[in-house]
């Protein structure tokens, strides 16, 4: 796996009209079962298009304290002296594309400079091997996920998915991110909009 900066840049610069640091919630009418109820949390958005972290998809048989050793960034013999916080670190499947590569998703409480990608409403983005060193050390952010590719969307793709009725949009806030379970998510993000769960079909109107 290799931990990927290269995507960041097009976050910098917001302009209004673009969602960077809203989430998005699929809709029954995303055919594609690779977003089947998910949440993602977008966190560049432009005229060159957009990226994302699907944030409600753990990883299956991958635990963040292998993944350190398999990076060389502690070895095998040090894992049972990682810090609490560090064990607590979930790692995601962020997203079909260029899944070898890491991204870690953060509270605004940890920066690197020149690396570091602040977002929205207190939570960050960095993709490079020294937050993860951080972390292992106990002195990464208070609230971290790790996720293995990302969701993309080419210039104008989002857009046209959005008013097909493929995703709703709403505020972010690092409860829901970090904080709220992965199986809670989708129907917290729903709710969050003010929509009912438990009434929602593919004729529900876009946000």
């Amino acid at each position: 796996m290799r931990i990927g900066r290269n995507h960041l840049e097009a976050g910098k610069g917001k302009k209004p009209g673009y969602l960077d640091g809203q989430i998005l919630v699929a809709m029954p009418t995303i055919r594609d079962d690779r977003f089947s109820r998910t949440v993602i949390y977008l966190c560049a958005h432009s005229s060159e298009g957009a990226m994302g972290i699907v944030i409600n998809q753990p990883a299956p048989h991958i635990d963040f304290g292998d993944l350190l050793v398999q990076l060389d960034v502690i070895p095998d013999n040090k894992l049972i002296e990682l810090p609490l916080r560090a064990g607590e670190v979930k790692v995601l499947k962020g997203g079909p594309v260029e899944t070898g590569r890491g991204f870690v998703l953060h509270s605004a409480d940890f920066f690197i400079e020149n690396s570091t990608l602040p977002i929205d409403n207190g939570i960050c983005l960095t993709a490079t091997l020294d937050i993860l060193k951080a972390i292992a050390r106990g002195q990464g952010p208070e609230s971290a996920m790790l996720a293995l590719g990302y969701a993309g969307w080419a210039p104008g793709q989002l857009e046209i998915e959005i008013h097909a009725n493929g995703w709703l949009n709403c505020d972010a806030d690092p409860e829901l991110v970090f904080s709220t379970r992965a199986e809670l998510k989708y129907e917290s993000a729903l709710r969050k909009i003010g929509i009912d769960p438990a009434k929602l079909s593919s004729e529900a109107g876009h946000a």
